[in-house]
């Protein structure tokens, strides 16, 4: 079969399907940039979040938390304040972890010259142990200064998701117009509905990459998937 063929088969068949992040939908801060994406022939995307504070109770080794086998306490997109993690603690038994995530993406590429477009890495994250066995190790204080860190990083990875979007869109109109024969979707289509005008001159700057598995929507960052040859 032919191999633009199948990915179209392919993409259309993930697209189909729900959103692969636990909330399993597509965070309104992130819409445009998923719907530029999935508004290109070769790319789509699979799993998305926008931002997020997560209070997490489980077992660590070291700094490295395996989210699997842990309790979500509390998740939010929005920022964040002290009563409600204070709240969230009082359900830890084991090691309760405050974590900011910035912008998670997982997208599948047709073949390696559209992923080296994506190719960015992110270090803008926080982790922090709060308690040990079910005892809080920090005082409230620390804990408020902590939130106020990680708020201060939400509005700080708004601002790059839209650095982000000015410059992949200004790298896919310049693809388009080096090959004009790129078909894009209709911008009248309903996915385009709420797209607004963008500043081409904000492009200087673009959020980093995480290229971690694509099916592990617990990492930070942007995932790229290419086609398999063979598949």
């Amino acid at each position: 079969m032919d191999r633009n063929a199948e990915f179209k088969r392919w993409k259309a068949q993930g697209l189909s399907k729900a959103d692969l992040s636990r909330k399993g939908s597509v965070d309104e801060d992130v819409v445009e940039l998923v719907q530029l994406l999935n508004g290109r022939e070769q790319y789509f995307t699979t799993s998305s979040c926008a931002g997020r504070i997560i209070l997490l109770d489980g077992n660590i080794n070291g700094f490295e938390v395996q989210k699997q086998n842990c309790c979500w306490l509390l998740v939010t997109h929005k920022p964040c304040v002290k009563d409600d993690v204070i709240v969230a603690l009082k359900k830890a038994n084991g090691d309760a972890i405050l974590k900011f995530e910035p912008l998670i993406l997982h997208v599948q590429c047709r073949q390696l010259q559209d992923a080296q477009i994506l190719a960015i890495r992110s270090t803008h994250g926080l982790e922090v142990p709060l308690s040990h066995k079910g005892k809080l190790m920090v005082t409230e204080e620390y804990i408020d200064f902590l939130l106020k860190v990680a708020n201060q990083k939400m509005e700080e990875n708004k601002k790059r998701i839209e650095r982000f979007y000015n410059c992949l869109q200004h790298a896919l109109e310049k693809e388009t117009n080096s090959h004009p024969k790129e078909k894009i979707k209709d911008k009248n289509n309903s996915s385009y509905s709420h797209k607004k005008k963008r500043n081409p001159e904000a492009c200087g700057k673009c959020i980093e990459e995480n290229d971690k598995e694509l099916e592990n929507d617990d990492d930070p960052g942007i995932s790229v998937t290419i086609f398999p040859e063979d598949y």
